[in-house]
């Protein structure tokens, strides 16, 4: 992995752990060193902003941020860099996450915020949403996301080829 840590990924509370160390091991696959942090806009709303507002000068190029229910975190540190910030809604047990998907996609205008899938899914594909932004500064991530997109393309092609070859009723 690079020495310089160039995503940082937060979550507001260690309950999101489980599914944010997806967006890590995802980061992993190519090559990309992060930082990780258990920062609450509501519980830790000082240190949170303390955080983010320096990531620039720690080298930090794209933000992950995920969150549940009011799920303000990402729009918070959104509103307080420059750096892209992309919103991982968690599930809840109360609305199954579209709670945490609407208070993360629906920002105002001038803090974006890119926003991804609910739960394990969008913390994999901000991963990869990452990669791709990095991919072009950086050739050796490029090559990573293009060699991640081919095996995809190829387990594709081998499910069709055997689905054509036995057909649907004995796949």
């Amino acid at each position: 992995m690079s020495q310089k840590k160039l995503v940082e990924i937060y979550m507001g509370s260690d309950s999101d752990l489980k599914v944010m160390s997806l967006t890590a091991e995802y980061l992993k696959k190519f090559d990309i060193d992060f930082n990780m942090y258990i920062l609450s806009a509501h519980r830790t709303t000082d240190a949170a902003l303390e955080k983010i507002k320096t990531a620039k000068d720690r080298g930090v190029e794209v933000v992950i941020a995920g969150a549940g229910k009011a799920a303000h975190l990402p729009g918070v540190l959104a509103a307080k860099t420059n750096i892209p910030v992309i919103g991982v809604p968690m599930k809840t047990s109360d609305l199954g996450g579209r709670d945490s998907l609407y208070s993360i996609v629906q920002m105002p205008t001038g803090v974006p915020v890119a926003t991804v899938a609910i739960g394990k899914t969008g913390a994999r594909n901000a991963a990869i949403l990452a990669a791709k932004m990095l991919s072009m500064k950086y050739e050796k991530i490029e090559k990573k996301v293009l060699e991640f997109m081919k095996k995809m393309e190829d387990e594709g092609l081998k499910k069709n080829k055997k689905l054509q070859e036995l057909g649907y009723k004995n796949y």
